[in-house]
């Protein structure tokens, strides 16, 4: 609970707006010294990008999302549009949402309305990722071109791939959520299988033997360590929820942290 609101998140505010008294959980860094001293009791600056954050939030649905030992990791990408939407309209903030694969699906108009959140996570239900590819690249270039406002972003995938969000970083606000099964991090030897790329929908055959996993690990390691060195580049907070987790309270720790 900050002050009066229920949110996971606060903007950090750049356009002076007005003065108020202070409010238990209030950021002390935004005390108005000189005000207190006048008045002889706590004030706090209030900025406009504190009293309405633009809350943008991507799913990022290719082929891979369609995957999970406990849960698919489409349906915890759905709880985690969930809990931002809900959090964004309980503290009058507009919460947009947009699909993304290869393309742009839908991008809902702002809104701060909770039937929003609800249409968001039943077009993350009715969408079918199975043969679609993820474009970052693709995903970047819509968002720049889109977005004209800055925004509280939210990108929500499993985030293997080419990845370059520096352009996004530079304008907005950008917070990565990283959907994983712990099967696929470390997996166990199957032996000889006959398996499908959900991605692009092509059948292959393999003996997933421990040095065909040994590569695949590495690759991945590979991918991750490229990852997190660039979102500390560019300033991107990031988070990572398995489908096992809780979603909800996997995201309030980290977002409480920071």
């Amino acid at each position: 609970m900050l002050g009066n609101n229920a949110s996971l998140f606060q903007g950090e505010g750049f356009e002076f707006s007005e003065l108020r008294e202070y409010i238990y959980g209030d950021d002390v860094r935004k005390i108005d010294w000189k005000t207190t001293a006048k008045l002889g009791k706590p004030f706090v600056k209030i900025y406009k990008e504190e009293r309405e954050l633009n809350v943008v939030v991507i799913s990022l649905l290719s082929g891979s999302t369609y995957f999970g030992t406990v849960k698919q990791k489409s349906d915890v990408i759905a709880e985690v549009v969930a809990t931002l939407g809900f959090s964004a309209v309980k503290n009058s903030d507009l919460f947009s949402h947009m699909i993304f694969a290869d393309k742009m699906y839908s991008f809902s108009k702002a809104s701060k309305k909770l039937f929003s959140v609800h249409r968001a996570v039943e077009d993350i239900a009715d969408f079918d990722p199975l043969g679609k590819e993820a474009d970052f690249s693709a995903l970047v270039d819509t968002l720049v071109n889109r977005l004209k406002k800055k925004a509280l972003l939210f990108i929500v995938s499993d985030f293997v791939g080419e990845i370059d969000m520096k352009l996004l970083a530079k304008k907005h606000d950008v917070f990565a959520v990283i959907v994983r099964d712990r099967f696929e991090e470390n997996p166990s030897e199957l032996g000889y299988l006959r398996l499908i790329d959900m991605e692009t929908k092509q059948s292959f055959e393999g003996d997933i033997n421990r040095g065909t996993l040994k590569n695949y690990k590495k690759a991945l390691h590979e991918n991750d360590d490229k990852l997190y060195k660039q979102f500390k580049k560019q300033g991107i907070r990031f988070t990572k929820v398995f489908t096992h987790e809780d979603s909800t309270l996997k995201l309030m720790k980290k977002m409480r942290s920071v």
